[in-house]
């Protein structure tokens, strides 16, 4: 049986898709609130995301829905460097994390799949995350992988517990994220003890596309290709903060006199940010007289340099090229809604998760369930002191097993002398054998 997911703060479904791609979870219940995303998601899945994980009616609608994870990828921009990095203090999304909270509380998915920009660990020297892991290991009780705990309230971890970077799990980007993986320990007790406390650091075996290259379009468009006022300006202004002696410029990523040729990380900020990573292709022939061409101030440069496409933006997140391609055919069935703006296009790529890396951790995730599902009469014990009883439904629900299955798991304990049968009826109650109290 499959785990069941809800995906919430959605984007245009990466984290789900990366889940799915495994074939080992399916998504019952998304939530997004931008219009633009919702569009593509839909588009995508065939699959209403338009719900707000602020309101009542949605928390309700969650505690009705019968599922094992919380996936969220979290709004970012209260945290990240290009954002307003106002944190919990935003007056709106900063406060998506503790409504998150709520729906954990009242719902205790088995586990909890969380994604973020990696300044979400450094944020305010670090106190933001501090906050995060105190309300996952206290307050909700759940184990985040990363994190030990000195048993006076103390918890040990550093960035690299939590940050991945995109450029080892296939993809040619630079781009360091932070992951929160915990599973819920009023379920699954001192099981989680035996679990590796570790994620994922890399994709093993073929890389997905291995550079810079192997991503570019045969031909762009002219439409792409940047106007030379526009790149004598980005010149000026490399030259004037290098004399400052900053970093900070555009850069011609595939440029082989770089040292890598791996993309920056690309940005949701629209045109602003599309500088980081410009490319040089000989150019397609056009009409000089096209108004395309004749609204570019001081005409097209001379260098072949321009900005990425959309598409290279998905194939840098694994959204085309990889996720969404048919196996059974082969065909890559990504493609935005009709009439979704370009600007959109760049936004949505730009706010997305790197597949391939979801991809890895939705794995490690399964790896942990197989695992913790061999302790079953440590988890059952762990269930009945925390509930009082546990049922043959409760069984298939914790294991993913069927109903003759979850009788044979019953009979087993109570042949072990851990499990009595307390109430018999349609809806059978066992509890800890007397002796074992």
């Amino acid at each position: 049986m499959k785990y069941k997911t809800i995906d919430l703060c959605a984007g245009i479904g990466g984290i789900r898709k990366g889940f799915e791609i495994t074939e080992m979870y399916e998504n019952v219940l998304s939530a997004e609130i931008d219009e633009y995303a919702a569009k593509t998601y839909e588009h995508l899945f065939n699959d209403d995301p338009r719900n707000d994980v602020t309101k009542r009616e949605f928390k309700q609608k969650v505690s009705e829905t019968e599922y094992d994870i919380l996936l969220a990828g979290f709004p970012c921009q209260p945290f990240s460097r290009a954002g307003n990095m106002e944190g919990f203090d935003d007056p709106t999304q900063g406060t998506i994390f503790f409504h998150i909270k709520q729906i954990i509380k009242q719902t205790r998915p088995k586990a909890i799949f969380l994604e973020n920009v990696q300044n979400l660990i450094s944020h305010r020297e670090g106190e933001t995350i501090r906050i995060i892991i105190k309300i996952l290991e206290k307050e909700l009780n759940y184990k985040v992988i990363g994190v030990t705990n000195d048993g006076n309230g103390g918890y040990g971890y550093s960035q690299s517990s939590f940050v991945r970077n995109t450029v080892n799990f296939g993809l040619p980007q630079n781009r360091p994220r932070a992951y929160i993986i915990a599973f819920d320990r009023d379920l699954y007790g001192a099981a989680l003890d035996k679990l590796d406390n570790k994620l994922p650091e890399k994709r093993e075996g073929v890389e997905i596309f291995p550079d810079v290259n192997s991503i570019m379009e045969h031909e762009a468009d002219i439409h792409y290709y940047m106007s030379a006022s526009y790149l004598s300006t980005l010149e000026k202004h490399k030259k004037t903060q290098k004399e400052k002696g900053n970093g900070f410029g555009y850069c011609i990523v595939n440029d082989p006199n770089r040292q890598s040729n791996i993309a920056n990380t690309i940005l949701a900020t629209g045109g602003s940010g599309r500088e980081r990573n410009l490319l040089v292709q000989p150019m397609p022939e056009f009409n000089p007289e096209d108004s395309i061409v004749k609204r570019k101030k001081g005409g097209i440069n001379t260098q072949n340099v321009r900005i990425m496409t959309p598409t290279e933006w998905g194939r840098l997140q694994g959204f085309i090229g990889y996720a969404f391609i048919n196996s059974k055919t082969g065909i890559d069935e990504f493609s935005f809604p009709k009439g979704m703006p370009e600007s959109q296009q760049y936004k949505q790529f730009g706010n997305a998760v790197s597949i391939p890396v979801v991809e890895e951790m939705a794995r490690f995730m399964m790896q942990c369930f197989v695992q913790l599902n061999q302790e079953k009469e440590t988890i059952v014990k762990c269930v009945v002191q925390n509930r009082g009883y546990i049922t043959r439904k409760m069984i298939m629900d914790i294991f993913k097993v069927n109903g003759s299955q979850s009788s044979y798991i019953l009979k087993k304990l109570i042949q072990k002398n851990v499990l009595v049968l307390n109430y018999k009826g349609r809806n059978s109650k066992y509890e800890i054998y007397p002796e074992e109290q």
